[in-house]
C-alpha cells in the first residue's frame, strides 16, 4: 500500500508541476544567457493533461477507432517483441556471467568488449542489424535482437557481481564438502547473486523497451509504439495532444516491464529468506 500511495503522489505531483508551469512559465521557453533551459509553456508545446486525455477518446480519424485502442495495440505489438528481446538478452547475459566467473581469463579478455558494446550509438546499430538479417529474419525478429542488445548488458554486469559476492569462507565450506563449481553456483553463488540480479533485470526490460521503440523508428516495423511515435509526430503542429498519447504508451510500456519483473521477484527473494532462515 505504502508503495502504491507513492506512486499516485509521484504522478500526482508531476501532473501539478505540468500544468503549474503551462500556467506560469513563458509561452516562448526560459532563456538563460541565450540559452533555453526550460520549454515553451504554450499549447502546441505542452498540451493540457486533461486535452491528452480527451483526445485518448477521440476517433484517430473521422470515423475511425479511438486513439487509445490504437496506442494500446501498438504497446501489445511491442510488448510481445520486447519480451522476445529480454528474454534472450536475459539468458545471454547470465551465460556471460556464468562463464566470467568460471575463468578469470575470460572475465579479463571479455568484460572490456562487454561494455565498450554499449558505446556504440544504437541509431547507427539498427539499420546495420537490418541489414545484416536481410531476408533471413522477419522485421519483428531484427527490432528483438536490438532489444536484446540493450538488455545483455545490466544482467550480464550485476550477474557477475552478485556471483562473485559471496564470501571466501563460504567458498571454503563448500570446497570442505567436495562441492564442485556446478553445485557451488546452485547452493551457494546464485542465492546470493538474487539481490544483484532483479535490479539488473528490471534495467534490462527498460532497456529492452528502449531498443524496441528505437530499432522500430529506425527499421520502419510497422505495427508497434515506435512507429506509431513517428508518425503521430508528423501530425505536432496540428494535434499536439496526439503525440503525447503515443509518448504515454511507451512510456507505461517500460512501467509494465519493470512491474512484471518485481512480482518474479517477490517469490523468490522470499523463497531466499526462508532458506537463510532454516539454515540459521
Amino acid at each position: 500500500m505504502r508503495r502504491v500511495l507513492s506512486v499516485l503522489a509521484g504522478l500526482i505531483a508531476a501532473a501539478l508541476v505540468w500544468e503549474g508551469y503551462k500556467a506560469a512559465g513563458d509561452p516562448e521557453g526560459t532563456v538563460l544567457f541565450g540559452v533555453r533551459v526550460l520549454p515553451r509553456a504554450d499549447d502546441l508545446s505542452m498540451p493540457h493533461l486533461w486535452t491528452i486525455v480527451q483526445r485518448l477518446a477521440d476517433p484517430e480519424m473521422t470515423g475511425g477507432r479511438p486513439v487509445w485502442r490504437v496506442v494500446l495495440d501498438a504497446c501489445v505489438f511491442t510488448l510481445g517483441i520486447t519480451a522476445a528481446g529480454f528474454l534472450v538478452g536475459a539468458v545471454i547475459g547470465l551465460l556471460l556471467a556464468a562463464a566470467m566467473q568460471r575463468f578469470r581469463i575470460v572475465e579479463r579478455g571479455l568484460l572490456p568488449y562487454v561494455i565498450l558494446s554499449q558505446t556504440v550509438p544504437l541509431v547507427a546499430l539498427a539499420p546495420l542489424i537490418a541489414g545484416w538479417g536481410g531476408t533471413l529474419m522477419p522485421p519483428w525478429a531484427t527490432v528483438a535482437v536490438i532489444a536484446a542488445y540493450l538488455a545483455f548488458f545490466p544482467v550480464a554486469v550485476g550477474m557477475l557481481r552478485g556471483l562473485q559476492s559471496p564470501a571466501d569462507s563460504g567458498v571454503e565450506l563448500m570446497r570442505s564438502y567436495a562441492a564442485g563449481w556446478w553445485r557451488t553456483l546452485v547452493k551457494l553463488r546464485f542465492p546470493a547473486a538474487l539481490p544483484y540480479l532483479f535490479p539488473a533485470l528490471r534495467l534490462a526490460g527498460a532497456a529492452a523497451v528502449v531498443g524496441a521503440v528505437v530499432g522500430e523508428i529506425s527499421t520502419g516495423t510497422r505495427g508497434g509504439i515506435g512507429r506509431l511515435i513517428i508518425e503521430y509526430s508528423r501530425e505536432a503542429t496540428s494535434d499536439p495532444a496526439k503525440v503525447y498519447t503515443a509518448m504515454i504508451g511507451a512510456a507505461l510500456l517500460g512501467l509494465l516491464v519493470a512491474g512484471f519483473v518485481s512480482l518474479l521477484e517477490l517469490p523468490l527473494m522470499r523463497h531466499r529468506r526462508h532458506v537463510e532462515v532454516v539454515t540459521l
